[in-house]
């Protein structure tokens, strides 16, 4: 099956860029992943860009457009300490409910950064992945997000995926969906290896790090799936203020973890003496 979505208008729209026959990354409750001191995955909620504003008495618009530079400077990061995952939550499922206007502005940023970032995406050898249900999105921005993939696929270095109108239920919910479509023989009897290629994420593991800056300490329903086991880090830093120091600190102390995955720190010791 070719690794893109349909239209934004069908109900099928709502299962993305499907491949079940495909490797899938191993479960950290299924099983131990290998893990190493440059997190392999990371995971970041850009939260704090409407307060970074204000504190300079900028409207908050004007705090997302900066957000937006501090992408790129995290994406140039990851990719010099070779992250090979960097996932971002760009609008939630939740942030249609924030003031009409605000929401305007950030569709209209989402579509002009995919119109002036994903060539200089595709010239250093990045994937661009865009996880969420699209039904909402208007047609030209569903268009740049599918040309914007298709563009990118092949690339070999860091896979940046931005999550957009996402939900960490709605993915489930989606999940279910497709797979009780693909197997209706099976009715409910499904276990958790046959639900994880229809995630929007099938395609990565799980994240390593989990970073939110803002000060906020919550997922707010983010990868619900995913964190099982990803080690979490929060931040008083604005987002926009979020620069490669505040990146570094946040892998220092992810460094600093015991990452056990259910057993004692005897038998991590042992494992790691044999």
């Amino acid at each position: 099956m070719q690794d893109t979505a349909t239209p934004a208008a069908s109900t099928e729209s709502r299962i993305l860029y499907l491949n079940p026959e495909m490797a899938i990354f191993k479960s950290s409750t299924r099983t131990i992943p290998e893990t190493a001191a440059v997190p392999r995955h990371i995971a970041i909620i850009m939260d704090g860009n409407g307060r970074w504003a204000r504190k300079r008495l900028m409207p908050r618009v004007m705090g997302h457009q900066r957000g937006v530079e501090t992408v790129r400077e995290v994406v140039k990061a990851c990719r010099q300490k070779g992250v090979e995952y960097l996932t971002l939550f760009a609008f939630s499922s939740e942030n249609w409910r924030r003031p009409a206007d605000e929401v305007s502005f950030l569709m209209q940023l989402f579509l002009k950064m995919l119109e002036r970032e994903v060539s200089k995406l595709h010239e250093n050898n990045i994937r661009l992945k865009i996880i969420g249900d699209r039904s909402r999105f208007d047609a030209p921005l569903v268009q740049h997000i599918e040309e914007a993939e298709r563009l990118t696929a092949a690339n070999s270095g860091l896979t940046l995926t931005i999550a957009a109108n996402y939900g960490g239920r709605w993915d489930i919910m989606q999940a279910m969906h497709a797979l009780s479509q693909a197997h209706p023989e099976r009715a409910t009897a499904f276990g958790e290896e046959e639900l994880t290629p229809y995630l929007s994420m099938h395609y990565a593991p799980e994240p390593d790090l989990f970073i939110r800056t803002g000060g906020e300490q919550r997922i707010s329903n983010f990868l619900l799936w995913q964190l099982a086991y990803t080690e979490l880090y929060f931040t008083d830093t604005l987002w926009p203020a979020f620069d490669r120091k505040a990146l570094e600190e946040a892998i220092q102390s992810y460094q600093k973890r015991e990452r056990r995955f259910g057993r004692t720190s005897e038998q991590l010791k042992g494992s790691e003496d044999a």
